[in-house]
């Protein structure tokens, strides 16, 4: 155990996601059982800017393990990729005698974590969180299973009114550049079409699926991921009303995807990881992440910065979509 850190940091930076106040409550817990000093930073990478670093008691993270959000608050705080600001944080950082520290966040807090540890800082664990479950290294994220069973309470319920009225839906969901979300609540949700940006459905190719389904449907709903153009949906529905005729009435899910009490599986993934990284920081380990592989948990390497995004590959699983929805 020499390797076992005397000060730990914990931050969360970049998007919140359901479950990381379960993981930050275990890290600070976990800290506390090991006795080992813990401390937290206010918004992220902005708390080592503001130097408003704060001592962590077991109380500050009771009855937190419900919450959505994140308790330390976020920021993704750009200041931060500038040398001369990082070179005052790493000195705020030793002065106040931290030597490991816990980030949660996805690949641009990682990449900080990872800079500021090579320049003389901390040692540094990663928890990734992101609804989008795009991290390249891991098979799942933090909030990615609390947000598809918000968006799919979500399409349930749009599903009721498009069959009383028999209309027509185009149900938007998060995920930047990532087609997890839309797949699975579309699997879930029973949509008649999925659209990803993976595997892009030119309009012409999407119209005649439109006609084909609407033989057979009283009403149709389509999923789409947002693909980083938040709000793109719109301008797909008026494509196809100018192509066939056909009114597509547009859902954009948004933020409300990014918060909400998290699930179980959320709940109990933040736990684990949040332990198993103060575990890594005591047995050495750095610039890692606590991955899930093959539903192991795992450490891996932070992902490389200039290939950071993972995508969805699974086309069979679309196409295992068109058949169930075929009848």
């Amino acid at each position: 155990m020499s390797d076992k850190p005397k000060k730990i940091l914990v931050l969360s930076s970049g998007g919140d996601s359901p479950g990381m106040n379960a993981a930050i409550r275990a890290v600070v817990r976990s800290a506390h059982y090991y006795d080992i000093e813990i401390v937290g930073s206010h918004m992220g990478y902005r708390g080592l800017i503001e130097k408003t670093i704060f001592p962590l008691k077991q109380e500050f993270v009771s009855n937190s393990i419900q919450r959505g959000g994140t308790i330390l608050k976020t920021d993704r705080c750009p200041e931060f990729k500038g040398k001369t600001v990082r070179d005052q944080c790493r000195e705020y950082l030793n002065s106040e005698g931290i030597d490991g520290m816990v980030v949660l966040g996805g690949n641009g807090s990682f990449a900080g974590a990872t800079v500021l540890q090579e320049e003389g800082g901390p040692r540094a664990l990663g928890i990734p969180c992101t609804i989008d479950n795009d991290i390249v290294g891991t098979d799942y994220c933090i909030g990615f299973d609390t947000a598809c069973n918000t968006a799919l309470e979500a399409i349930d319920r749009i599903r009721d009114t498009a069959l009383s009225l028999e209309r027509n839906f185009l149900i938007e969901v998060m995920g930047r550049a990532s087609g997890f979300i839309a797949v699975a609540v579309g699997i879930a949700g029973g949509a008649d079409i999925i659209l990803t940006p993976e595997f892009p459905v030119g309009i012409e190719s999407l119209v005649k699926k439109i006609k084909y389904n609407r033989k057979k449907r009283m009403a149709s709903i389509i999923v789409v991921a947002e693909a980083d153009k938040p709000g793109s949906s719109v301008q797909l529905a008026s494509e196809i009303e100018e192509a066939i005729g056909v009114k597509y009435r547009v859902c954009i899910l948004g933020h409300t995807q990014r918060g909400g009490t998290p699930t179980v599986k959320d709940r109990k993934v933040g736990s684990l990881m949040g332990i198993k990284a103060v575990q890594a920081l005591m047995a050495g380990e750095s610039k890692k992440m606590i991955a899930m592989l093959k539903d192991e948990y795992v450490l891996t390497s932070f992902p490389d910065i200039n290939n950071a995004v993972r995508f969805f590959d699974d086309e069979e699983l679309l196409k295992l979509n068109s058949i169930i929805c075929e009848f």
